[in-house]
């Protein structure tokens, strides 16, 4: 078993056809179904079940697979260690919460693009769910994402402590608000942490069941809310250096239930490269600071 069937084996079962993993791979196939027999006979077991719609892994495919994709990263991890002489170059892939990235991010991106002109840079954002998964799965070098997070395969860093705060329209009570059999929850898509979090303080007060308004970006939300059409739980500080403070009303939520750390994750057993190495140190400095509540 080398490396080349390895790959082959992922594409295959990727692909779910031994015709679509020869066109991935740009070869012929005959030789993906020869370099899969030659594996099924090393090991001693069927990896897939054929089928007159393709391919489909078998259990022992199925117990292959996470070994055959660590493999992989292994040795493209290997190639880009042999390449990093300690100068940051090449691709760095970044993710971020949207209020992270609107907050904290924009100047640490302009000074890194400016002293590492070398490094491909990129941002991407998304909510905690879809970045802990994209991460998982190598998609990025690491990402700033809602805490706590637990998973054996990453490795978390403290980076900042943000006040969330309830946003309803200027002339609105909350208390009053939450009672009203009508109540709507203006939030981002499902896996926003955010909105898990105004589901639970919701609940937490007995309210579940409220209806939700979803939409796709931090602006639509603020202007639904400014509009007196629900309420949204979002941090303070993104109205002190965002928008105006008079589109919105804001309550602070008692005894520290606004708190929330925002942590950086990055995949355990990946590379950490030069460019990100360099990409964490000036992150680091300053210090992040705590925005206290007023």
């Amino acid at each position: 078993m080398d490396a080349a069937d390895l790959r082959v084996f992922q594409a295959v079962a990727r692909t779910g056809s031994m015709s679509k993993a020869a066109l991935a791979l740009n070869t012929v196939q005959s030789n993906v179904t020869a370099r899969i027999k030659s594996l099924e006979d090393e090991l001693g077991f069927a990896l897939f079940e054929r089928t007159n719609r393709g391919v489909t892994l078998t259990s022992a495919g199925q117990r292959l697979i996470p070994y055959a994709e660590r493999a992989a990263h292994l040795l493209d991890d290997a190639k880009r260690a042999v390449a990093d002489d300690g100068t940051p170059f090449g691709p760095l892939v970044v993710g971020s919460l949207d209020t992270t990235a609107a907050l904290r991010l924009s100047p640490i991106l302009a000074e890194f693009a400016a002293a590492y002109p070398a490094v491909d840079l990129s941002l991407k954002t998304g909510t905690t769910c879809e970045l802990v998964e994209q991460v998982l799965e190598r998609k990025l070098d690491g990402a700033y994402v809602c805490g706590p997070v637990n998973h054996p395969d990453l490795v978390v860093e403290p980076f900042v402590q943000e006040e969330l705060v309830v946003l309803t329209s200027p002339c609105v009570e909350f208390e009053k608000l939450i009672t009203r059999p009508d109540l709507k929850i203006v939030v981002l898509k499902a896996g926003c942490s955010y909105r898990l979090r105004l589901e639970a303080l919701l609940a937490q007060r007995g309210i579940v069941g409220v209806r939700l308004l979803e939409f796709g970006t931090l602006e639509a939300i603020v202007s639904c809310v400014s509009a007196g059409i629900g309420l949204t739980l979002l941090p303070r500080a993104m109205f002190d250096k965002v928008w105006e403070r008079k589109r919105v009303r804001i309550h602070p939520l008692p005894d520290g239930e606004g708190w929330v750390e925002t942590v950086f994750i990055r995949h355990r057993e990946a590379l950490v490269s030069s460019a990100l190495h360099a990409f964490l140190d000036l992150a680091r400095l300053p210090t992040p600071h705590v925005v206290a509540a007023e």
